[in-house]
């Protein structure tokens, strides 16, 4: 499942941000955003799905949508609410394509601070120096 999320990820570095991009396993040692998704899947299995990214990721999402070069507290955490949506969302419409699609919950803001949760798999996606992580973990319902 996690494929689909890093494949989202991915399309979001390209047709977005427009910018070259690496991943690497397991989650960023950074200082993060974190926000998270629960999703159901057909075989009524449940995740939690973390999109979790240093602060320098983010204000470029942020220049990038509302053109702020330097964004405050609150709206970088509402740009990483909406990058977990964008991703989270188009991973959705690319599993529609699969043996497991499933349905999305809102994103809701977990925490700044280490990415410390227990999970499943985790990929971290660099841009530069700018690292995004994408986890996922499944939850009982």
């Amino acid at each position: 499942m996690l494929d689909t999320i890093k494949e989202a990820a991915e399309n979001f570095c390209i047709h977005q941000i427009r910018e070259t991009h690496e991943f690497k396993d397991g989650p960023t040692q950074k200082r993060t955003l974190i926000a998270y998704i629960d999703i159901d899947t057909k075989s009524n299995k449940k995740h939690r799905v973390y999109i979790a990214s240093d602060k320098d990721f983010m204000q470029r999402v942020s220049k990038l949508f509302l053109e702020e070069d330097e964004s405050d507290e609150e709206t970088l955490k509402d740009m990483t609410l909406e990058t977990a949506n964008l991703i989270v969302g188009s991973a959705k419409v690319i599993a529609e394509k699969t043996k497991e699609p499933y349905t999305i919950g809102t994103p809701k803001f977990e925490k700044i601070g280490e990415f410390d949760f227990d999970v499943d798999e985790s990929q971290t996606l660099k841009i530069g120096d700018d690292e995004l992580t994408v986890a996922i973990k499944e939850i009982n319902a």
